[in-house]
């Protein structure tokens, strides 16, 4: 197993736990200390922004040394169970450090704090602290709280919860590109997915917010931001002033108005949700990037309904097609799961089938967790054999290898006008961008002047299955 994580890496941004910390920190302005780990989807790394600029406030500074800090949280992901298990062990560590640093509090924030709340404080006793996604506001007090040596919760769903009013601190950043959250919660309810009991129900920031907030990052030199959301395409605001109501397919509209050299990205989409409108939307103005993560799950219409996806295998595959016609160079990415509750092989080579269709430039791929207090933990059976689970994902990843190689020859002796977002890792001699439709592109610094945050146009020479190197034109 240990092999196809590492196979999978390649080709999928899998992101791990990291430490987080500002780009910029004034160590004279804060007296106490803060340290952050982040695991899981792109809006646990956004809310950890928005902890941070909390924090903040309160006189804590970001480290990104766990042994130094006063204040240690985990912002968590309850999505499959290995990330459930890695949180678990990062906590069992950390309270090593609270007994040889008497004073330092742990807490877990996000998706697993809304979900076993209760354990960690009562069995394992691992944290002082657990904030639910809808929380963090109350951060302040329940520091103060847990310095007393009780412990403190929070775990609150909202209906109205945005945090539109906070300016996150931009962790970890490049300072080329950032996320800006949207909105909030899921409405979807698909039966393998904890989200909408963990983060709650959707409701969106209102867009004058999000524009402002795009506008600034413009201003303080970034040049792509990555619009955030469990279903990003449900994005609904009523302005009641104006008798106006904001689609997102208009939002994206506003934000790519900010100004034509700031590049705009969304993420993530329900096929279901993804209109014409935005489409159209995205092929009339160059700085909206052509690249859709279009999730599948699977390629089964009788599996896709036990899923509660709401869409059949014909109707996703036309949707496919139409993004094709409407934006003909877009890139499509997707999620995969194989082994959900009474997978057959035949619904297996449906998924195989699909993903031929649709070509993915590359896919997160995963085999089936259950997780308890979803609709398929309580109506089915997770009756597909491990062993099994794991083949058919083995199957689905060689594919997807082979997929994401033939779109990456297509692309040799293309043009293309890429955004350097800094040094290569594997040399400092290369500069790392990427284009339009999210792909990688590294390329020889030579002796031209560029810098990270420059648009460059590079010429595609070769090609492996993750990565496409060229020269600058």
């Amino acid at each position: 197993m240990e092999e196809l994580k590492l196979q999978q890496k390649e080709i999928v941004e899998i992101r791990q736990g990291e430490a987080y910390a500002p780009f910029i920190n004034d160590e004279n302005i804060y007296t106490k200390k803060f340290y952050i780990e982040s695991y899981g989807c792109q809006m646990n790394f956004s809310d950890s922004e928005i902890v941070a600029s909390i924090l903040n406030k309160e006189g804590f500074g970001a480290t990104r040394n766990c042994e130094e800090a006063d204040l240690i949280f985990v912002n968590t992901c309850s999505i499959r169970e290995k990330a459930e298990q890695t949180v678990r062990k990062r906590l069992t560590e950390f309270r090593k450090i609270k007994e040889s640093r008497p004073g330092t509090l742990v807490g877990v924030l996000g998706c697993m704090a809304e979900r076993l709340k209760s354990k960690f404080l009562e069995e394992e006793k691992l944290v002082d602290i657990v904030v639910g996604p809808d929380a963090y506001r109350a951060l302040p007090a329940l520091v103060e709280e847990a310095e007393t040596g009780q412990k403190a919760v929070n775990v609150m769903l909202s209906r109205d919860e945005t945090y539109a009013d906070i300016s996150p601190v931009r962790l970890n950043s490049n300072g080329v590109s950032a996320f800006i959250s949207i909105m909030r919660g899921c409405n979807n309810m698909c039966s393998f997915c904890v989200v909408p009991f963990t983060r709650g129900r959707e409701r969106s920031r209102n867009p004058i917010s999000i524009v402002a907030e795009a506008q600034d990052l413009y201003d303080r030199g970034f040049k792509e931001v990555t619009l955030l959301g469990q279903n990003v395409d449900s994005f609904y605001f009523l302005d009641e002033e104006k008798n106006e109501t904001i689609t997102f397919a208009k939002l994206l509209e506003l934000v790519a108005q900010v100004h034509p050299d700031l590049r705009i990205r969304f993420s993530t989409s329900h096929p279901k949700d993804i209109t014409e409108d935005v489409l159209h939307t995205i092929a009339k103005y160059e700085n909206i990037c052509n690249y859709i993560h279009l999730p599948v799950q699977s390629g089964s219409t009788r599996i896709l309904q036990l899923m509660n996806r709401t869409y059949t295998r014909e109707w996703y595959m036309a949707k496919v097609a139409q993004i094709k016609k409407i934006i003909p160079d877009c890139g499509i990415s997707s999620d995969m799961i194989t082994g959900f509750c009474t997978e057959t092989e035949e619904d297996h080579q449906d998924t195989l089938s699909i993903m031929r269709f649709s070509e993915y430039d590359y896919a997160y791929m995963f085999y089936y967790s259950e997780r308890p207090g979803t609709l398929a933990a309580r109506r089915y059976e997770d009756d597909v054999p491990l062993e099994t689970k794991k083949r058919r994902l083995q199957e689905v990843v060689d594919l997807q290898y082979q997929l994401s190689l033939n779109s990456n020859l297509k692309d040799v002796g293309k043009t293309f006008k890429v955004l350097i977002e800094g040094e290569s890792k594997k040399s400092t001699n290369d500069w790392m961008a990427r284009n339009s439709q999210n792909k990688v592109i590294v390329f020889p610094k030579g002796d031209h002047r560029f810098k990270k945050g420059d648009y460059v146009t590079i010429k595609v020479k070769e090609c492996n299955k993750a990565t496409l190197l060229g020269e600058v034109v």
